[in-house]
């Protein structure tokens, strides 16, 4: 793809439809985003399906995610030439035909049939950055073979030398160049979700998850029994020590995070010559010590609702982290739906966005088909909206199209 001129026809600026209409049959009523979480949840069995979809206690900052974003209003320019419009995005270096990526998730490939790699190969097909999880279920190697230069890994680390030493000259190897850690999980959080669903993980095996999995018959077929019986027991493979997915008595490597502090990053920046990026990141302050440290960007997170309950929405802490970040490369996830979506959040100051859940549903749903299918809506999207505000660039969207939806101006707009 190489620009929105190019790559959407006249009739599909004039006919939203028919970019649905060239889809496959078993997509053409995949009209948005939001669409792929039904036939998701129908696939997946519920403790996995719970266990994606669910944020942590009463899921107040995952609802937060969403609402933040109808405080928003947009103020679109007319009579502004808008036919030479693109929206590619200069990032580390590297430019993308769209200003989001794919963020990092754990277990995709539990969702999904081969969804780490689904996600990474639609990515670079649309030539967006996937950043693939820690908490992956495909070796972090055979995902940057698939994706070489549009994967990005995402880390979750103890406070420990070693293995910090060990993964960042693992990373090294495989020809990574963006890695991100992911500092907003001291402790595992209290999902309370995941109890009732019965999920684990690994996966504990029961009475209750074989049946919960018949159900889905589909998904025992497409997706746990083609796995085994073509790749074998899955293991979470990028976390230390290798540990099956399905085990009564195995446990995930958790230890010592809470030991995680800024002299890690110093040693991570001292250690790894690639673009260093810090996700997790809500408080201005943090983003300065980041800033100080060398990290060559942030993602403003909060962990799609899943950590702490009652977090700030990153929507509401952006403006602020983008005047304290200086010359650093700010970007954001969570709650990120539709293209307005996208644009507020670049309004706001971010140099770029990821989007999560909905891109591992239609992983689930269509494997690397439904993923670009995802991905061809948002990116059509966004081109509408740029449009109908008046912009030709990305560089165009600015603080002056926004006002707040509430008559408050709490975000000092105007």
């Amino acid at each position: 793809m190489s620009n929105t001129a190019s790559t959407l026809s006249s009739a599909d600026r004039a006919a939203p439809h028919l970019i649905s209409a060239a889809a496959p049959p078993s997509l053409r009523l995949m009209l948005a985003l939001e669409d792929f979480e039904a036939p998701a949840r129908r696939y997946i069995p519920r403790p996995i399906y719970g266990y994606v979809s669910g944020g942590v206690e009463r899921n107040v900052t995952l609802n937060w995610n969403r609402s933040v974003f109808d405080d928003l209003a947009l103020v679109p320019r007319m009579l502004i030439n808008v036919s030479q419009r693109s929206q590619k995005t200069q990032l580390f270096g590297r430019s993308y035909d769209s200003p989001f990526g794919i963020s990092p998730m754990g277990g995709t490939s539990l969702a999904a049939f081969q969804g780490d790699l689904a996600l990474a190969t639609a990515a670079a097909t649309r030539n967006i950055p996937m950043i693939l999880s820690g908490a992956s279920l495909t070796p972090l190697e055979t995902v940057r073979q698939a994706a070489p230069n549009h994967t990005w890994f995402q880390a979750y680390l103890p406070g420990e030398t070693q293995a910090i030493t060990e993964l960042v000259e693992r990373v090294a190897i495989a020809g990574y160049d963006t890695l991100v850690l992911t500092v907003d999980i001291p402790v595992g959080s209290n999902r309370e979700n995941n109890v009732r669903n019965g999920y684990n993980a690994p996966l504990r095996p029961n009475l209750r998850l074989a049946l919960q999995c018949l159900a889905r018959p589909s998904w025992l077929i497409g997706t746990a029994l083609r796995t085994y019986f073509t790749q074998g027991m899955p293991h979470f493979e990028n976390m230390g020590k290798r540990t099956p997915l399905v085990s009564s008595t195995a446990v995930r490597e958790r230890a010592n995070r809470d030991h995680l502090n800024w002299e890690h990053v110093a040693l991570m920046r001292r250690l790894w010559k690639g673009k260093l990026v810090i996700k997790g990141i809500l408080d201005k302050r943090d983003a300065v010590i980041a800033r100080e440290h060398g990290c060559d960007g942030i993602i403003v997170s909060n962990h799609g609702g899943r950590q702490l309950d009652s977090a700030s929405s990153p929507l509401r802490v952006l403006p602020g982290i983008v005047a304290a970040a200086g010359d650093m490369t700010v970007m954001m996830d969570s709650g990120i739906r539709r293209g307005t979506d996208a644009l507020k959040a670049l309004a706001l100051g971010a140099k770029f966005v990821f989007v999560g859940r909905p891109m591992l549903y239609a992983a689930a749903v269509a494997g690397e088909t439904g993923v670009r299918h995802a991905i061809r809506l948002l990116h059509y999207e966004i081109d509408r909206d740029m449009a109908m505000l008046g912009a030709n660039s990305i560089s165009e969207i600015s603080r002056e199209m926004l006002m707040d939806a509430r008559g408050l101006d709490t975000y000092g707009l105007r």
